[in-house]
């Protein structure tokens, strides 16, 4: 099995060159997120790149799962290609992701390049260059336009070199966002139009009791062959309900298993959103690996397999 949607986290600790900005008010947030890669918040002041390199290896492969698709993070720039890193939260660098896949058959590098960047295609060639399977951005919180003119040779590179894009669709809870209106899938077709395969992350749904946008994820299903969604933290207050919906309207071809690690997932909120019953939810609480947990919740919501594996038909694959 395959998880298709999984973060890199550093400090920067060990010459990484990542970052990570902290916030007061997400402060109970980080706790849960360390427990659930198994870390402490000390740990952030010590060699933590290391050690969540070290912790993510060990939870995947007592999973058993075959792959992990493993995301860099770019910052925000302004659409003239002027960097504005202080409202980005956190930083991993592409050169980090493709180097630690190289050593580790497990990772596969999802690359993340804004394309206002005034270096975005030389970026792009140079990811490509050194093995980059996808491609991933958060519109709504990077700043990125999918539909403005002067990013279309960057997706037709992508389109030429088969290069998926994986984008953030629906709500955003843990990192700033620069444009909520960027959060629609529908701002995804100029890049489906010029041949880019375009997996939207968490099919546009919502926490909370807001709206989310599924019925517009599912509108772009029809029109566009080439686009995908995965479920990647989906056992939330309100957004576990698209869960019997995708299942019962036949696109459950086109979805992918992601599981947004490290965002802690609950079976819980699977079965009080009636994705599961009473008894599969008292099983899987009790499972400590969030990899396997994640896995065994959606299997029992109806799942077939092919949706752990699909990715591996979609990302770019890269003779060795």
């Amino acid at each position: 099995m395959i998880d298709a949607h999984v973060h890199l986290l550093g400090t920067g600790a060990g010459g990484t060159a990542c970052w990570l900005r902290r916030r007061r008010s997400h402060r109970t947030l980080e706790r849960v997120m360390l427990r659930e890669i198994g870390l402490r918040v000390e740990d952030l002041e010590g060699d933590f790149d290391r050690l969540y390199v070290d912790r993510l290896l060990a939870l995947v492969r007592e999973a058993g799962l075959k792959h992990i698709l493993l995301l860099a993070q770019e910052i925000v720039y302004d659409e003239d290609g002027k960097p504005r890193p202080d409202e980005a939260t956190s930083y991993v660098p592409n050169d980090y992701v493709l180097a630690l896949a190289r050593r580790h058959p497990e990772f596969v590098p999802a690359v993340s390049i804004h394309p206002a960047r005034p270096d975005a295609l030389e970026e792009l060639e140079k990811c490509l260059a050194g093995g980059a399977a996808v491609m991933k951005c958060l519109p709504m919180c990077q700043n990125i336009d999918p539909a403005l003119p002067r990013y279309r040779r960057f997706w037709e590179r992508m389109a030429e070199a088969g290069l998926p894009l994986l984008a953030h669709t629906g709500g955003e809870r843990v990192l700033p966002v620069v444009r909520p209106d960027l959060a629609d899938p529908r701002v995804l077709a100029a890049p489906l139009a010029i041949g880019v395969t375009v997996i939207a992350a968490h099919c546009g749904t919502v926490g909370g009791s807001r709206r989310g946008m599924l019925p517009e994820f599912l509108d772009m299903l029809a029109k566009h062959p080439r686009l995908y969604g995965d479920v990647s933290a989906i056992a939330f207050p309100g957004k576990v309900r698209c869960v019997r919906r995708v299942l019962a309207l036949g696109v459950v071809e086109r979805i992918l298993h992601g599981s947004d690690f490290p965002v802690p997932v609950q079976p819980f909120w699977a079965w009080a959103g009636g994705a599961i019953a009473l008894r599969d939810w008292w099983r899987f609480r009790r499972m400590r690996n969030p990899f396997a947990r994640d896995i065994a919740w959606k299997r029992a919501a109806g799942f077939p397999d092919a949706v752990f594996t699909r990715v591996e038909q979609i990302w770019r694959r890269v003779a060795t």
